[in-house]
């Protein structure tokens, strides 16, 4: 494939040559520096990354810079492998993830008001810059999962894992928690999906009535990572988005509007843009129904009771967990919040929500708290109660007390081993063309330049 595409991807390469940006009194903005089968880096990419690099005070040598475009060209050669074999992200997972770490910001500088006025922009702006980059991740993370699948490690790998690293080497776990939650939310009372069904209806018909879609999403949807760009979502297959959602776009002819339709997320009313393909771009508004006190109260009074049952010892929590948590997630799994970075039941307690650091730093292993409100932005609102599961103090690492997370690095490593040879073996099979400007003197893993086309 490598060759019989050459002479059309060397075309590619003429292209984005051409197309490199220049400021009016000549000086380069931009230039193409590596096309890796259909994907490109830029000058700028690897600029921006090196400056990240040098912000968080790491060591610099003379082929750091080559250590850096060596990881860009591993993500291009990724990405353009998950084009061929149509792996994908939906569009919710996306959002979650940007979520997540909007939340994590705001905790680390202090609010939502702080990270606006650090960055100089809205949060809706914020996240909106933070979209495309995202969903590559996660679109490198799913590839990288495929090639890795099927790995595992067994508990002599692990062991032998952990005795390679030096006694002075062993890292300081810090302390974690294992946390437990029940959920509870409030119920929408009927009045308030009325009014959000009536507010959609009216915007439904003002739109076939010549107003125009974007305008009415711009100002009233309440997606604000679309809303800014008139609620457009950008193209999206099928299964990228909410099962409702996708139905509904599909069947749509270009400029019409659905019916209402209901995610997840709330309420919705679409218009189709374009057709291209298996992938369709849509506008859509969404308006979500306000809870009122009386139902964040009931919600609340309902946990109060689960929690006395519990401590009375008349049910477990993990069995209250089952019957009662209205949050799927952790239901059956006795309740256990896992980490969202690494899917291990213990978190970090520098890494755990604000919201839930002041509740539970002073409870005992084994303690239930009271109900508390939802502050997760993922998840509906409502009341939920936490129990401490486990709770380890700060130590050096050792094979008793974490085989969990030296088993990941373990595994981490085999999976790592495998990609490589992967690499390995799809360079001679992709597309490459370096600007050798930037890295004929790189000392590279792989064979990056040998492979590039002349």
């Amino acid at each position: 494939m490598r060759y019989m595409n050459k002479t059309f991807l060397g075309i590619i390469w003429l292209l984005f040559s051409a197309s490199t940006s220049f400021s009016q009194n000549g000086v380069v903005l931009d230039e193409v520096i590596a096309v890796v089968g259909d994907q490109i880096a830029t000058k700028s990419e690897l600029e921006n990354r090196y400056a990240a690099y040098l912000s968080q005070g790491s060591n610099v040598t003379d082929n750091t810079k080559c250590q850096i475009l060596e990881d860009i060209l591993y993500s291009k050669i990724l990405v353009n492998q998950a084009e061929l074999d149509s792996v994908v992200v939906d569009e919710a997972e996306v959002e979650g993830t940007i979520d997540r770490k909007i939340s994590y910001y705001m905790a680390q500088i202090g609010s939502k008001e702080a990270m606006e006025s650090y960055y100089k922009k809205t949060i809706t702006q914020i996240k909106a810059e933070m979209r495309d980059d995202t969903r590559e991740q996660l679109v490198l993370q799913r590839m990288q999962g495929e090639i890795t699948s099927g790995n595992a490690v067994t508990p002599e790998d692990v062991r032998n894992y952990f005795n390679k690293i030096p006694k002075d080497s062993l890292p300081l776990i810090n302390a974690e928690v294992e946390l437990a939650q029940i959920s509870i939310y409030a119920k929408t009372p009927p009045s308030a999906i009325k009014d959000v069904k009536d507010k959609l209806n009216a915007f439904r018909k003002r739109v076939n009535e010549g107003e125009k879609f974007s305008t009415l999403a711009l100002l009233y949807s309440e997606d604000q990572g679309s809303a800014l760009k008139g609620g457009e979502i950008g193209f999206v297959g099928k299964g990228e988005v909410e099962p409702e959602f996708g139905a509904a776009a599909f069947k749509l002819k270009t400029g019409n509007v659905s019916q209402i339709i209901e995610t997840r997320y709330g309420f919705h009313i679409i218009q189709l843009i374009e057709r291209r393909g298996s992938k369709v771009n849509v506008r859509h508004i969404l308006l979500k129904p306000k809870q009122d006190a009386a139902s964040f109260e009931k919600a609340k009074q309902e946990l109060d009771s689960i929690a006395v049952k519990i401590r009375s010892g008349e049910i477990t929590f993990a069995d209250a967990a089952k019957e009662y948590s209205e949050d799927e997630t952790t239901k059956n799994n006795g309740g256990i919040i896992a980490n969202p970075q690494t899917s291990s039941s213990m978190t970090p307690m520098d890494e755990i929500d604000p919201s839930l650091f002041f509740v539970i730093d002073n409870m005992e292993v084994g303690e239930v708290s009271k109900p508390v409100v939802i502050s997760d932005p993922r998840s509906k609102p409502g009341y939920r109660i936490l129990k401490v599961v486990k709770r380890t103090e700060p130590h050096r690492a050792s094979l008793e007390k974490d085989y969990q997370k030296i088993k990941s690095a373990a595994l981490a490593e085999k999976e790592q081993e495998v990609l490589q040879e992967w690499i390995r073996n799809n360079i001679s099979k992709t597309y490459i063309k370096l600007n050798l400007e930037y890295c004929a003197n790189c000392k590279f893993q792989q064979a990056w330049i040998e492979n590039s086309v002349k």
